[in-house]
């Protein structure tokens, strides 16, 4: 997944303004040809439309239990791709608001939304700078699967998420454990991405983590790697208090479709005698101002 090594420029130094907007742009165009493609082959492996639109839940637990009881709550949906998982929070009751910086997965969204009859809020935006118009506004801030690896300036992004709460209201994050994430395969094994550091990581990414022999040609792509210290930073950095960190040895999913399924429909990541995290979860609270 990763073509190149990591640079030895400090944090500061490691990406220009510049270096930022191609690597916006050119994640953005991937994951334009993405909300077009995901849910539309037979032999898809995440987004299988149809069963949704029948009554299917995506969400998975460790953010149902995180999040707690949503009815009635506002939830703003980060990296919303073509909104499954934002309207799957609103069939649980939340009033939901859905960002992705794609403007065709929101065109996507906007449309699966209307066919599955629900009500639910659809906006293009990089989650690096989210409108002024989101500031205090939500109960509940919820991104999973794949999301900080696509960030240039995670202090930012936690700053948005945060300004997004109203006083009390929680952040709710899950992704892929930066252990797990340094695996480009898992059999055999081979590991080929950095711990930590935010140095962009250039590729040519081929087919995706939906349908690995996708008929997609190679796209360039940009992500960033961070370790679960700087994640924590950045949050505590924005202000939030962090309730409780999680690191999970096993999982509904492994996000890419690499490693082994046990018998009772787990995933894990063995090695040796042991098991190696696959997610970790955050839940993050903004305080209340007497506080």
């Amino acid at each position: 997944m990763v073509a190149n090594k990591p640079e030895t420029a400090s944090a500061l130094e490691r990406h220009t303004a510049g270096d930022v907007a191609r690597g916006l742009a050119s994640n953005r165009a991937l994951w334009d040809r993405l909300a077009d493609f995901h849910g539309t082959d037979p032999d898809d492996r995440s987004y299988d439309v149809e069963s949704f639109l029948a009554g299917r839940q995506t969400l998975r637990g460790i953010e149902k239990e995180l999040a707690g009881d949503v009815a009635g709550k506002d939830l703003l949906h980060l990296h919303c791709h073509f909104g499954m998982d934002t309207l799957s929070w609103a069939r649980l009751g939340a009033r939901v608001t859905g960002v992705d910086f794609s403007p065709r997965a929101i065109t996507r969204a906007r449309a699966l939304a209307e066919r599955a009859g629900l009500a639910a809020e659809f906006i293009e935006a990089d989650t690096q700078r989210l409108p002024d118009s989101l500031s205090a506004r939500f109960d509940l801030v919820v991104a999973t699967y794949g999301v900080l690896s696509w960030i240039a300036d995670l202090t930012a992004w936690m700053a948005g998420a945060a300004a997004a709460l109203r006083p009390g209201g929680r952040l709710v994050l899950v992704d892929l454990h930066p252990v797990f994430q340094t695996v480009l395969t898992f059999e055999p094994f081979v590991a080929d991405w950095p711990y930590g550091g935010g140095v962009p990581q250039h590729d040519a990414m081929t087919g995706t983590y939906a349908h690995s022999n996708a008929p997609l040609a190679p796209q360039e792509s940009t992500q960033y790697p961070y370790s679960v210290g700087e994640i924590v930073t950045a949050a505590a950095s924005a202000g939030l208090a962090v309730e409780q960190l999680g690191e999970h040895t096993e999982a509904e999913t492994d996000g890419r479709h690499i490693l082994p399924q046990g018998p009772d429909g787990l995933f894990r990541f063995p090695v040796s005698d042991t098991y190696l995290p696959i997610l970790y979860s955050l839940s993050a609270v903004r305080p209340h101002r007497d506080q």
